[in-house]
């Protein structure tokens, strides 16, 4: 009988191609296991293209709603975004996609775990570290890391093999996407000077082409989650689905980003992401409502490590664990409706309401009911600027040129000469 290996299977060039490349390298049995986290409309197509290519069984796991309620809300709920743009779908995928390939391949009695990330990218390492976390006794093998074959050259083997592939060597993208967001690289995109080809995108609609009129959509939230969109409750999957289609057709959602990678490499991404840059914006702006000015500061910290952590592949840590527990505790009052407006390729919260807002008006307002005592100011600053005058007194005057540009011709302090 022969060794069986369980293999992340997207229906893509480079997983299409490993189903025959591991019968010819290794002899093995390959079982192909598809894991829906929104990324196809289709999974029979994908499922029956396995099977022709190769695969002794092709399995379609449906994950959407754990993917979202385990795994994309919590993130949300962390403002999690890598380097100030990147809102981590494909990275929040990897570790749910880990933990189904272990279970797969310890139903199917494989010995190993097989994925089609190459030597350059970060998702190797995702499903690695997620595999050895989970289940160290199996055994990993990357196809794509190993054959050392170009872009190219990989389609030229679907080709003589007879593996159908939807990439051509005129139109090579590599694409990635969920529920969260889409990825798109390689191609032309692979030089950062030239603009995005209109055909990379397809979740979102040029600006040009978008509607004439805004749309405004009111998204309600209990501790940090969504729950629904003007006023309909919505469970997770229909409500990103709603979210990406609404604010796609109005172009919103386009990511151009030149990010540093795990392996220590810059790379040109291209995401479309439409429902998750009108929530992050949207949960964003409701934290500001209800959070203290300490709370909202310290919780931008914690966002980059968690997005840090995602990005890293180190969701089945400890360290996870421990700031997940700190983002849920900061969620206890996230709740309220945020208003946003869609229009020409932009999302701006215009409004935005909650029973714990920390906003008050009777404090804020200029108009009559202000309730601010304006006579306390006086004291207040007379107070917050004492270290400031006594610093400057004895020792910023008296400098003739220094950093801060004090002039020379400022009265100097006086005092005892020095040796008196």
């Amino acid at each position: 009988m022969s060794e069986k290996v369980v293999l992340a299977y997207s229906g893509g060039l480079d997983t299409s191609v490993a189903i025959q490349w591991l019968k010819e390298k290794y002899g093995v049995d390959v079982i192909a296991v598809t894991i829906d986290v929104g990324n196809e409309k289709d999974f029979s197509a994908v499922r029956q293209k396995a099977l022709k290519v190769g695969a002794i069984k092709a399995i379609v796991v449906d994950a959407k709603k754990t993917f979202v309620d385990h795994f994309v809300f919590p993130a949300l709920q962390a403002g999690a975004v890598y380097e100030g743009q990147y809102p981590l779908a494909t990275a929040l995928s990897r570790p749910l996609m880990a933990k189904l390939l272990a279970d797969a391949a310890l139903e199917e009695g494989a010995s190993a775990v097989a994925h089609g990330c190459t030597g350059k990218g970060n998702d190797q390492v995702r499903f690695e570290v997620g595999i050895n976390a989970l289940a160290p006794h199996l055994r990993i093998i990357a196809p794509a890391r190993e054959w050392g074959m170009t872009r190219e050259q990989t389609i030229n083997y679907a080709v003589r093999n007879g593996i159908p592939v939807p990439i051509t060597v005129s139109s090579p993208y590599s694409i990635d996407e969920n529920l969260w967001g889409k990825s798109i690289e390689c191609g032309a995109l692979e030089d950062p000077w030239v603009e995005p080809p209109e055909d990379a995108y397809t979740w979102t609609k040029s600006v040009a082409k978008t509607p004439d009129k805004p749309d405004y959509v009111e998204i309600g939230f209990a501790e940090g989650i969504p729950l629904s969109i003007d006023g309909k409750d919505l469970d997770g999957v229909s409500l990103l689905q709603q979210l990406n289609e609404l604010a796609g057709r109005h172009g919103v959602g386009r990511i151009d980003h030149v990010e540093d990678r795990l392996v220590g490499i810059k790379s040109r991404e291209i995401y479309e992401a439409p429902a998750a840059t009108v929530l992050l914006q949207a949960h964003q702006a409701l934290e500001a409502l209800v959070l203290s000015k300490d709370q909202l500061r310290f919780k931008q910290k914690a966002a980059i490590e968690y997005a840090d952590l995602i990005y890293n592949g180190l969701w089945f840590t400890r360290f996870h664990l421990d700031l997940a527990a700190y983002v849920k505790s900061t969620q206890r009052f996230v709740t309220g409706t945020v208003r946003v407006k869609l229009f020409k390729g932009t999302s701006s919260v215009v409004g935005r309401k909650s029973p714990y807002s920390l906003y008050n008006l009777s404090l804020a307002t200029y108009d009559k009911g202000d309730k601010f005592d304006q006579s306390a100011s006086v004291g207040f600053i007379h107070i917050w600027g004492l270290p400031v005058r006594n610093q400057a007194q004895i020792q910023l005057l008296g400098q003739e040129d220094g950093p801060l540009g004090l002039s020379a011709s400022r009265s100097k302090p006086r005092g005892k000469k020095a040796g008196k």
